[in-house]
């Protein structure tokens, strides 16, 4: 049974729907793996998982595991592995979309990723990672000369969009369109969630599917 979770962004905590799904779905909380978003960031200093903003959510959940592990630079390359298939649930961090991808090319997680037992899910930047495919755009502060197209690991085949400063507004202008063309694309606003399991899509919040140049948004199954 394999279950995903595509997150946009929470300023403050889960709403009281998704973390009922949770529950449902996280059984096992042996261990919680996260996946940096900014895997150099720290240069050398130590990070308290505690301060990661997006275990935050997961505590006020009361979704509490045994055991933490962090995923950057400065852990070695087959302990990140080892970690992965070990673990009970799998955390994609929000933070740059770009270097995350880099990082999990470089160190050759994304199989070890999609072979893994555990629940997977993503925040913003990691959200995006999960998919197929997903697109950068040149003007974001990321560092892309030119809008590019990136593969994601791809759990599921379609694109997924979510930065929380885009809305229904922005999406509607078509940026994501010419992508749309080749593969179906989610688009989330803030606060809100997609969860993929088994092939079920189930949505909460402002979610809107763009297909063929088409924009729709979808109903909420919570």
């Amino acid at each position: 049974m394999k279950t995903h979770y595509y997150l946009s962004w929470f300023n403050d905590f889960f709403p009281e729907k998704l973390v009922k799904w949770m529950h449902e779905d996280i059984k096992d909380r042996k261990s919680l793996v996260m996946i940096s978003a900014q895997p150099s960031g720290y240069k050398g200093e130590h990070v308290n998982i505690d301060d990661v903003f997006e275990r935050t959510w997961l505590n006020q959940a009361n979704i509490i595991f045994d055991e933490y592990h962090l995923i950057d630079y400065r852990m070695q390359k087959e302990d990140a592995q080892r970690f992965i298939q070990n673990t009970s649930v799998i955390f994609l961090c929000g933070g740059d979309p770009v270097l995350q991808n880099d990082f999990l090319a470089e160190y050759e997680l994304s199989d070890v990723i999609k072979n893994s037992n555990a629940v997977i899910m993503g925040a913003s930047a990691g959200a995006i990672n999960m998919a197929a495919k997903w697109l950068c755009l040149k003007n974001t502060g990321y560092e892309v000369e030119t809008s590019t197209i990136y593969d994601g690991i791809g759990f599921d085949h379609f694109a997924y969009e979510s930065h929380s400063k885009r809305d229904y507004a922005t999406f509607v202008q078509g940026y994501l369109f010419p992508l749309s063309e080749e593969i179906d694309v989610y688009a989330a606003e803030q606060e809100s969630a997609m969860r993929v399991k088994d092939g079920k899509i189930d949505i909460m919040g402002h979610v809107y599917l763009i297909s063929h140049s088409k924009i729709q948004k979808l109903v909420e199954t919570l």
